[in-house]
């Protein structure tokens, strides 16, 4: 079974882009793998709050402007 973890910040994306990420990640697998794998692929989108991690030794914060309102 294809499986793809997803981690994003918190906000980053709306429900319909969370959305469009997940058809697009199985219709990747499907391209590598044949049509028979889409039942069986699980994406999963993961959304890490502020704080959460770090980058280049940075705590990240996503700022207002970028965060969806949905």
């Amino acid at each position: 079974m294809p499986f793809a973890n997803i981690k994003m910040p918190q906000a980053a994306l709306s429900k319909a882009q969370k959305e469009d990420l997940i058809h697009r990640t199985t219709a990747m697998f499907v391209d590598f793998f044949g049509e028979g794998v889409r039942p069986y692929t699980m994406v999963l989108v993961e959304e890490i709050a502020d704080g959460g991690y770090g980058r280049a030794d940075e705590v990240f914060i996503v700022p207002d402007a970028h965060r969806t309102r949905d």
